[in-house]
C-alpha cells in the first residue's frame, strides 16, 4: 500500500486538509477557521481521515502551511504558504507562470518557475481593501451573501467605479450612492472592479502577463473572476474538481512526500496530543 502523506493548510478565513499518496487525492476537508488554529487543524485532518477510512497512524509525514502554520499542536514540518502553493500549482498545471493567491487576510502574485520554484512574490499593503475581506465586508453590510454578490457583479450591464481605496470610505461610498438611485447592480460589480485593479497592480509590478492560475477563497467569486480576466485576458482556475482554496495543501503534501522520500527517519516525526 502506497505511504500517505498530509498537507494541512490553516489560513486566517479556513483550514484545508489533504490526503495524497501517490501523488493522488485521497480525501480533503475545509473549515471555517475560527479563533483557535490548534482545534481547526486537527478537525480538518480528523474529517479528511474519516473520508478516507484512514486513522492519524497511517500519515508518513506532513507539512502544516498558512497562517497558523505554527499555531498547531500537530507535530509536523512547516513551510510558507507561498512555496506551497507554488508547489501545488506547478503539480496541477505544469505550464503555470503565476499565481494569484486571494486570501482573506492577504493577496499574494507569485512568479514560479521550472518545478514550482519560487521566483519573485508580491503582497498587497496591509488593508482589507486589497483583499477577499474587501467584498465580504461590503457584501454583508448590504445584506447579501456572497453567492447572490457575486451573481449580480456577473450579471451587471453596467460597472459604477468606486473611488474609495479603504474599506470603511468604500462601504459609506456604496451605501452614499445606493441612497442616491444608483444601480445596486452596477455598483456591486463596480466592488469587484476595484478589487481587480489592485490585484492586477499587484502582477503588473512582476511583469506577469500570462499561464497565471487563480487560488484561494477569491477564487471562489465568479464576479472577480470575471473583472480580473477582463483586465488580464489569461486567468485560469485549477482543473474541474479541484477546489482553488486547496492550492497550498495540496504543495504541502507534496512537499511533506519529497522530503519524507530524501529522509525517512527525519521527516516522518509526526505526533499530536494523545495519539
Amino acid at each position: 500500500m502506497a505511504l500517505m502523506f498530509a498537507g494541512i493548510d490553516i489560513g486566517s478565513a479556513s483550514t484545508k486538509a489533504i490526503l495524497m499518496a501517490d501523488s493522488q487525492i485521497i480525501s480533503y476537508h475545509i473549515i471555517p477557521s475560527g479563533s483557535d488554529f490548534a482545534e481547526s487543524s486537527q478537525v480538518a485532518l480528523d474529517e479528511a481521515l474519516n473520508k478516507s477510512n484512514s486513522a492519524f497512524k497511517d500519515i508518513a509525514g506532513a507539512v502544516t502551511t498558512g497562517y497558523g502554520r505554527y499555531i498547531t499542536e500537530i507535530n509536523a514540518e512547516a513551510v510558507t504558504e507561498i512555496t506551497c502553493a507554488a508547489r501545488g500549482a506547478s503539480f496541477l498545471c505544469a505550464d503555470t507562470k503565476a499565481i494569484v493567491d486571494i486570501g482573506g487576510q492577504d493577496t499574494k502574485v507569485i512568479k514560479i518557475g521550472k518545478g514550482g520554484r519560487v521566483l519573485d512574490f508580491v503582497l498587497n499593503d496591509k488593508c482589507a481593501a486589497g483583499t477577499g475581506r474587501f467584498i465580504e465586508r461590503i457584501a454583508t453590510s448590504l445584506g447579501l451573501g456572497l453567492d447572490e454578490f457575486a451573481a449580480r457583479s456577473v450579471g451587471s450591464m453596467t460597472k459604477l467605479p468606486i473611488s474609495s481605496t479603504c474599506t470603511v470610505f468604500a462601504e459609506t461610498e456604496v451605501i452614499s450612492r445606493i441612497s442616491k438611485g444608483e444601480s445596486l447592480d452596477g455598483i456591486i460589480r463596480g466592488v469587484h472592479s476595484a478589487l481587480a485593479a489592485r490585484i492586477y497592480g499587484l502582477a503588473q509590478r512582476l511583469k506577469i502577463q500570462e499561464a497565471v492560475v487563480a487560488c484561494g477563497g477569491g477564487a471562489l467569486n465568479a464576479g472577480l473572476m470575471k473583472e480580473l480576466r477582463d483586465l488580464t485576458g489569461d486567468i485560469t482556475l485549477p482543473p474541474t474538481g479541484i477546489d482553488p482554496r486547496l492550492l497550498p495543501a495540496i504543495g504541502a503534501a507534496l512537499i511533506a512526500t519529497e522530503r519524507y522520500a530524501l529522509n525517512p527517519v527525519k521527516h516522518s516525526k509526526l505526533s499530536r496530543p494523545g495519539v
